[in-house]
């Protein structure tokens, strides 16, 4: 059983939300929907998205993390989650109901707390200069080319 569930308030999307999310992520499901809620799964993690109303606005304070293994991968979330939604820098973007997400290389974090603290600030500056993340580029900065 999961522990923890994260729960989205939106603003009269919520089953809106759990389809766009659930066509986007690989086993994936919606679970059920309400007038008031949806609750559905995303790569085997539950979500429940509520009909809360105006009152609350998503900001960057909370994001989802998306670990990718390869550019293709990083080419497709970053495509499909900020469709509709803004583009931001170092791999951030929200998608169309404001959520914030980080598409993200899986080895980023192997990069950036390396030993060797003059890797990762090459890293670190290379990727301050982007916006979707590169994988070439930052493995690049990573060997010092």
């Amino acid at each position: 059983m999961q522990k923890i569930t994260p729960f989205l308030w939106f603003d009269g999307q919520a089953e809106e939300a759990a389809k766009f999310y659930t066509v986007i992520f690989k086993n994936s499901k919606i679970i059920s929907v309400s007038p008031m809620s949806a609750t559905f799964e995303l790569a085997g993690q539950k979500f429940i998205a509520l009909n809360g109303g105006p009152q609350f606005k998503f900001t960057e304070a909370i994001s989802f993390f998306v670990g990718c293994e390869t550019q293709k991968e990083i080419d497709y979330f970053w495509e499909k989650l900020s469709a509709g939604g803004e583009k931001s820098r170092c791999g951030w973007l929200k998608d169309k109901f404001g959520v914030s997400w980080q598409v993200v290389p899986s080895i980023l974090g192997d990069f950036l707390n390396d030993d060797d603290d003059e890797k990762s600030n090459r890293v670190m500056q290379a990727m301050l200069k982007m916006s979707k993340l590169d994988l070439k580029k930052l493995k690049d900065a990573y060997a010092g080319k």
